[in-house]
């Protein structure tokens, strides 16, 4: 229990941190708020003196009654002019947080450790940035003058019936509070069911997502009826969470409704027994301006009640929020040199790494690739290739020993200034969602025409990019305008153009055919010339000219050489050259 309060307390704390650069126009919401209350308490008064006009048949003071309908329709369109302005200030201020609050949780995102990233679903990361923070925005912030408005309603109410009379103030005083407990009581227990209901809300969006992006290999498996009953399992659950939440929170309206009728009913029952004791000094008007502040006095009751219900759901999509916005980021570069055009020799030198201190990875590795090189890594399945990428990335940082660039401990040096000096090239592809154009120039923005069509011809893009309806204006993405294969060689070609003095390959032509296959390995072949360069293989006859090849196995370098020299040697690399090679 402590801990939720003091998870309602930072989340409190984060909405006012938002609201800070807002500060004017939140006080403009308060001052307009106020108006259009005190425009809307003082109509009730103007009615009992009007009814006060009417003492009988032919006795109405019509000049009266005029300056007060005047005086009347006058508050009535402050009120709603003041109403309608404060919703503008209110609205500015909500979609301002909201844009604020997505790009500090977007930003945060690409300033998070990868690690995070890999052990959060994509789908759950996006739900928290999109449907968590719009709940957010319209729960928290739109219901903010919501409240405003019915605490000064209420207190402005029970000010004038203090006024009109003391006796049916205290009435309303000491029987509407019952309002507010039921609310608190409810209250107090939505706000758990409410954080499950948006929990299980963004695990039902990170498994459409995960469905949707593997359509192709749901369909292959036939794994349909597999994913639909998923599906069900999750939709039926996010449905309990949902209604039980809806249900709770729905109760608070219908009872404080009850309490407000009975304050009504009170009202009118004591302040005509005072009417008829007064003999007149009570008025028939008094006693309709008292019944209609008792209305307004309950009134917002109500609306606190449906306001503090939507509060629960909105402080628990903001708690989600805040809390991807304050995960701790990847350590800053902040005082690391620039590393500057490198030559190129890397060193791991007694290098320990794990993804997870339970399950030791790569232990005490020791590798030296000197400048111009091309170092390939070969091994079984999991042995630690792609972690050694991680590392020489610093996507990860080594938990023992050091990577280094030039004599240069890559933790010195910016991450940016280091990864400018890679080119690399994933099984994986990516591209944006733009033009072939700007997916090629993306590692140099400022390359000329020329530039990016002879990177283009020399990785074998250029003959089907100019076929593409647009050519090299053609917008691309994960649609089917390319294929697999195509993907890859654009990928080939973005790196081929930025000319960076080290590369990785990782099963870079794992996706073409094998008659490009072997005129891009021509085409790296001149890439290479002069350049680090670090292999991912399978394939085994893509490495042969390799100046080192190191096999991994369990995360630790067991065999370095030349591919010769490792075929003499008889040990596990020369088995998985025959496990390749072997006659069928």
């Amino acid at each position: 229990m402590n801990g939720t309060k003091r998870n309602r307390t930072g989340t409190l704390a984060g909405v006012a941190r938002y609201l800070k650069p807002y500060g004017g126009y939140l006080v403009c919401t308060i001052v307009l708020a106020l108006v259009t209350v005190a425009s809307s308490l003082i109509v009730p008064y103007l009615v009992g003196l009007a009814i006060d006009c009417i003492v009988g048949a032919g006795a109405v003071d019509y000049g009266r009654l005029g300056n007060l309908f005047l005086t009347i329709g006058a508050c009535v369109f402050a009120a709603a002019l003041s109403q309608w302005l404060t919703s503008l200030c209110n609205n500015k201020i909500a979609y301002h947080v909201l844009a604020d609050v997505r790009r500090d949780a977007f930003r945060k995102i690409e300033k998070l450790p990868l690690r995070y990233i890999d052990a959060h679903a994509y789908g759950e990361i996006a739900s928290v940035v999109i449907t968590d923070a719009e709940q957010f925005s319209d729960g928290l912030l739109l219901g903010f003058t919501q409240l405003f408005t019915g605490v000064a309603t209420i207190v402005g109410t029970l000010v004038l019936l203090f006024l009109l009379r003391w006796q049916l103030a205290l009435v309303v005083f000491f029987i509407t509070p019952l309002s507010l407990f039921a609310a608190k009581f409810i209250a107090s227990r939505t706000y758990t069911m409410f954080r499950k209901q948006s929990e299980a809300r963004a695990e039902q969006t990170a498994f459409i997502d995960e469905m949707i992006g593997n359509l192709k290999v749901v369909k292959a498996y036939t794994h349909e009826d597999e994913n639909e009953a998923r599906f069900d399992e999750l939709n039926a659950s996010l449905g309990k969470c949902a209604l039980r939440a809806t249900f709770f929170s729905s109760t608070t309206n219908p009872v404080t409704r009850f309490i407000n009728s009975v304050v009504y009913a009170a009202v009118a029952l004591v302040g005509a027994f005072t009417v008829i004791a007064t003999g007149g000094a009570f008025s028939v008007g008094n006693l309709a301006s008292a019944l209609s502040y008792s209305n307004q006095y309950t009134k917002p009751f109500n609306e606190i009640s449906e306001v503090i219900a939507e509060f629960q759901n909105a402080l628990a999509c903001a708690s989600r929020v805040f809390a991807l916005i304050d995960e701790e980021e990847q350590p800053s570069d902040e005082g690391n040199a620039e590393l500057g055009r490198a030559h190129g020799e890397v060193a791991l030198r007694d290098v320990s790494f794990s993804y997870s201190p339970e399950r030791k990875l790569i232990e005490r590795m020791n590798v030296l690739v000197p400048a111009g090189k091309r170092a390939a890594i070969v091994g079984p399945t999991g042995c630690g290739k792609t972690t050694v990428i991680n590392l020489l990335m610093r996507f990860y940082d080594v938990t023992g020993g050091s990577v280094t660039v030039d004599g240069k401990d890559v933790r010195s040096v910016t991450r940016s200034s280091l990864r400018e000096n890679y080119g690399m090239v994933l099984q994986e592809t990516w591209l944006k969602r733009t033009t072939v154009r700007e997916n090629l120039c993306m590692g140099k923005p400022d390359c000329t025409e020329e530039e990016m069509i002879a990177a283009a011809k020399a990785a074998h893009v250029h003959s089907f990019v100019t076929r593409l309806p647009q050519g090299y204006d053609t917008v691309v993405g994960d649609e089917g305008v390319l294929s697999q294969g195509q993907k890859q060689l654009l990928c080939i070609a973005r790196v081929m153009l930025c000319l960076p003095p080290m590369l990785i390959l990782d099963e870079a032509t794992s996706s073409i055919d094998t008659r490009t296959e072997r005129k891009v390995q021509d085409a790296f072949a001149r890439l290479m010339t002069g350049r680090t360069c670090f292999i991912v293989a399978h394939r085994l006859s893509t490495i042969e000219n390799a100046d080192v090849i190191l096999v991994m196995k369990d995360g630790n370098v067991v065999e370095q050489g030349t591919h010769e020299e490792l075929l003499r040697a008889g040990g596990l690399y020369a088995e998985l050259y025959r496990a390749q090679f072997a006659p069928v």
